[in-house]
C-alpha cells in the first residue's frame, strides 16, 4: 500500500518519547445526540469527541479472542475492542458497513471514517489495488462518494472524523514515472477534489492523507508535496470543513524517536523528518506557505516497536510489531490534533503468497511476516503479535 523502495532511492539520487495520557476506554452506549452535530474545524475536535471503537472492528477483535486459549492473554485481547478505530470504506460495497457503525455511536464520540476507493487505486503497488478502473471516475462520484454523502447527511445528529484516500497524491509526487500513476493522476486529483467538496458537511472534520515522514518528508518532496495537496483543497474550494492531513496512516514510523529510526542510513542526509513529530512540524510549514491548513492526526495503532524495517519504504506486514499509543489528543504538540488508530490491528496488509494475482514483492521482504492473507482480510497470529508487543501494554 505505500510507497515503492525504487521511489525510496529516488529521493537521495536527488536530493519515542513516554505515551501520553489517553482517553479513558468507555462502554459501549446508546447513540444519538439530542440536536444536530456542528463540528468547528477551525478548532482541534479531538479535545471533545473519543474516537469511536466501531463495531466492525470489535466484531473482528471479539471473534479473534475466542481463538486465543491463554487466559491473560485472552483479557488483554478483550480490551483492544473499546480502543476507537476508523472503519474501512474501501469499496463501495463495504459502504454497507456504515449504517450498522452508527447505531451504537453516543454522542461524545467521532466515529472516524476512511474514504478510499480512487480509480486505479494505489498506482504503485499491488496488493490493494481497488475495484474501479483508470478512467471510471463517474462511478466513483456517483456510487460511491455520492451514496456516503447522502448517509452522512441521513444523520445529523452523529460527527464524523474522515481520513481522505491514504497514498493518493503522495504516490502522484514520488511515483510519477510509474506509468500506472501517470495513468490515474488526473483521476486521483479531480476525485479527491469532489470528496472533498462534497463531504464538506456541518458534522464532518477531513483530513488528507499525506503519507509519513519517510516518505514526503524527504527534503526534495517537502514543496511538490505540499503544493500536490494543496492544489487538491483549493480544487475543491477550499472546504470549511477540511483541517489538515492523516499521516503515517498504516504505518510503522514512530512520533518523536531521536535520533530516528533510519538516521544512520547512507541517504539520510536527504531527510531531515526521522520521526513523524518533525514531519508535521516541518511538512505543516510547507503546506501552510502553499495555502492550505495544517493540522494532524497521526496513525499509531502500529507504531509501538521501532527498528523492524530495513528500508524506509518496507510497508507490508511488517514483522514483530506492537500495537502503539492508544487514541488520545494529548500529543503535546500544536500541529498534531491526535494520535489515532486509522489501521485496522490484525488485518493484512497483502497477502505473501507469490502465486497470488495481488502478490506485492514488497510482501514477501526478510522483515514482512509471513503467511499473510489477502489485503484487509484478517491474521490472527499478526494480531496477537500486536497485542503482546503493545506500547504501553494492555
Amino acid at each position: 500500500m505505500k510507497f515503492s523502495q525504487s521511489a525510496a532511492l529516488a529521493f537521495a539520487a536527488t536530493a519515542l518519547a513516554a505515551p501520553s495520557p489517553t482517553t479513558k476506554e468507555q462502554p459501549r452506549q446508546a447513540a444519538g445526540c439530542a440536536s444536530a452535530v456542528t463540528l468547528d474545524a477551525s478548532t482541534n475536535v479531538w479535545k471533545k469527541y473519543t474516537l469511536h471503537p466501531n463495531s466492525f472492528y470489535r466484531k473482528e477483535v471479539e471473534a479473534a479472542v475466542e481463538q486465543i486459549s491463554d487466559s491473560s492473554l485472552a483479557a488483554a485481547a478483550k480490551k483492544v475492542a473499546d480502543v476507537g478505530s476508523f472503519l474501512w470504506l474501501d469499496t463501495i460495497e463495504n459502504i454497507g458497513k456504515l449504517e450498522p457503525a452508527l447505531q451504537d455511536v453516543p454522542c461524545n464520540n467521532i466515529l472516524g471514517l476512511v474514504i478510499y476507493d480512487l480509480p486505479g487505486r494505489d498506482c504503485a503497488a499491488k496488493a490493494s489495488n481497488g475495484e474501479l478502473k483508470v478512467g471510471e471516475l463517474s462511478r466513483y462520484k456517483t456510487e460511491y462518494i455520492d451514496k456516503v454523502v447522502s448517509i452522512l447527511k441521513a444523520h445529523p445528529n452523529t460527527a464524523f472524523a474522515l481520513v481522505i484516500e491514504p497514498d493518493s497524491l503522495p504516490n502522484l509526487v514520488t511515483n510519477s514515472d510509474l506509468t500506472t500513476c501517470q495513468n490515474s493522476a488526473s483521476g486521483y486529483r479531480e476525485g479527491v477534489a469532489y470528496a472533498l467538496k462534497q463531504l464538506n458537511l456541518p458534522n464532518v472534520v477531513m483530513y488528507l492523507d499525506a503519507g509519513h515522514g519517510g516518505w514526503l518528508g524527504w527534503d526534495a518532496n517537502l514543496k511538490p508535496g505540499a503544493e500536490e495537496l494543496a492544489k487538491a483543497y483549493k480544487a475543491a474550494g477550499s472546504p470549511k470543513q477540511f483541517r489538515g492531513i492523516a499521516t503515517n496512516v498504516a504505518g510503522w514510523n514512530q512520533w518523536d524517536l531521536s535520533p530516528g529510526e533510519f538516521s544512520k542510513a547512507s541517504d539520510a542526509k536527504y531527510n531531515s523528518c526521522q520521526n513523524e513529530k518533525t514531519y508535521i512540524t516541518t511538512f505543516g510549514a510547507a503546506l501552510k506557505s502553499a495555502g492550505m491548513p495544517n493540522h494532524a492526526i497521526i496513525d499509531t495503532g502500529r507504531n509501538g516497536v521501532s527498528g523492524l524495517r530495513k528500508e524506509w519504504g518496507n510497508w507490508c506486514n511488517v514483522n514483530a510489531p506492537g500495537f502503539g499509543q492508544r487514541p488520545t489528543s494529548n500529543t503535546g504538540a500544536e500541529l498534531a490534533d491526535a494520535f489515532v488508530w486509522v489501521k485496522p490491528g490484525g488485518e493484512s496488509d497483502g497477502t505473501s503468497d507469490t502465486s497470488a494475482v495481488r502478490y506485492d514483492s514488497f510482501c514477501g521482504k526478510e522483515d514482512a511476516y509471513k503467511p499473510s492473507p489477502e489485503a484487509g482480510q484478517w491474521n490472527q497470529a499478526y494480531f496477537e503479535m500486536l497485542l503482546k508487543n503493545a506500547k504501553p501494554a494492555f
